[in-house]
């Protein structure tokens, strides 16, 4: 294995950025497995926790791109894990909501992504992770201001 110099080892922002590297293809794989892909799982957490909405409204919650997130609901839609219909408040708009096949799935997605959280966070012990995912979600909270 190659050796990387101590003066990269000593930058978080390096080590993040390598983690992050490793930390996608193991999640990305994760998903392969269900036949997912990671703005699949998104959408379908995001339904499942906000219930039915437009399409950007999904997006945005969602974290995705809007011309991504048409895409990706085209593909659960021809999957059945989700349905599109016309806004009543506004026939141009469509809402989505997310269908039973769709929790179903989401919950397999669950179970593929407990899997990638422990090959990532292996070497780690339980509190360990717990204070790790703490420091993460309050960089990214700071950051996201």
């Amino acid at each position: 294995m190659e050796e990387t110099p101590a003066r990269l080892m000593g930058l978080p922002s390096w080590l993040l950025t390598q983690t992050a590297a490793h930390t996608h293809r193991i999640v990305l794989d994760g998903l392969a497995e269900a036949g997912a892909r990671g703005h699949h799982y998104r959408l379908l957490a995001t339904l499942e926790e906000f219930g039915p909405a437009s399409q950007a409204t999904v997006g945005r919650h969602a974290g995705i791109h809007l011309s991504d997130v048409v895409a990706a609901l085209n593909e659960l839609a021809e999957q059945g894990l989700v349905e599109r219909s016309p806004d009543p408040e506004d026939r141009r708009r469509n809402v989505i909501t997310i269908t039973a096949a769709g929790r179903r799935q989401l919950r397999k997605l669950d179970k593929r992504l407990a899997k990638a959280q422990d090959e990532l966070l292996a070497p780690l012990s339980a509190d360990e992770r717990e204070q790790l995912t703490r420091m993460l979600g309050r960089l990214l909270e700071h950051h996201k201001r």
